[in-house]
């Protein structure tokens, strides 16, 4: 089987944290002809993989350069900052950033967070990835601000996390290279907006045209319209017995003789 020939099928990137589960459960049901393929992507590499082509699309964390790339944003999450369970943090239901001033507060090479001014003190070292950074959280180290969904993907049980109240937040959005604007992405596109099986946008199906309504009957059945001069159906006027009226149906016979 030639390239030209093999099936096709739809590969998906999503960056840490992202749970694509849903919109890949109703692409199955929708197209469980075409495969579609996961793709796990550090997100700093995320751009350069679509771009190269390795990936249809992606989940991705904005901002996203749209020079060359189309995006739609999805959702915002909440920053939250990872904390060992004892932590005296623990003890609110919130966390300012100005109360981070005193502590050493990680910052890995791999973050997602568009920070103007860094809250606490930095570490001697950066560590390299998120993963490192929590490792260092649980050893003592210092403390993590992440989305929240980067804080549930590496949960621990010595760990916790409290939300950051005047931190950037992280947006994630839906990315492909805008002139490989394929049926397929456009397919998955109207997956992620919750388009339905029958939308008329892409390559949905159009709804089957509507049949010609058939003429209701009236109740009870045609009804013949009375013929003039009668009410209900009764000949109008008196009866013949009462002397006036319609015309007599016959003429009376001649008298007999008497012999």
């Amino acid at each position: 089987m030639t390239s030209s020939e093999a099936s096709p099928s739809f590969r998906l990137a999503y960056v840490p944290g992202v749970t694509p589960t849903k919109w890949v459960r109703i692409w199955n049901e929708r197209l469980p002809d075409i495969p579609l393929n996961l793709i796990a992507v550090p997100a700093a590499e995320a751009f350069e993989l679509l771009r190269g082509g390795g990936a249809d699309a992606g989940f991705v964390r904005l901002p996203v350069d749209r020079t060359d790339l189309a995006a739609i944003p999805l959702y915002t999450e909440t920053t939250v900052v990872v904390v060992p369970k004892d932590h005296l943090v623990t003890a609110v239901d919130e966390v300012a950033a100005e109360d981070l001033a005193d502590e050493i507060v990680l910052h890995p090479l791999d973050e997602t967070l568009d920070w103007g001014h860094r809250p606490g003190r930095p570490a001697n070292e950066r560590p390299a990835t998120t993963a490192d950074a929590i490792e260092l959280v649980a050893a003592g180290v210092g403390l993590l601000v992440v989305p929240q969904s980067l804080a549930r993907l590496h949960h621990r049980k010595d760990l916790t996390y409290r939300p950051l109240t005047d931190a950037p937040a992280s947006r994630v959005a839906l990315s492909w290279l805008q002139e490989e604007t394929t049926d397929l992405v456009e397919d998955f596109i109207g997956i992620v907006r919750g388009r339905t099986v029958n939308s008329t946008r892409g390559r949905s199906q159009a709804p089957a045209p509507a049949q010609p309504k058939a003429k209701r009957p009236e109740a009870g059945g045609a009804r013949r319209k009375p013929a003039a001069g009668k009410a209900g159906g009764k000949p109008a006027g008196k009866s013949p017995r009462s002397g006036s009226g319609g015309a007599k149906s016959a003429r009376r016979g001649k008298p007999r003789r008497r012999s």
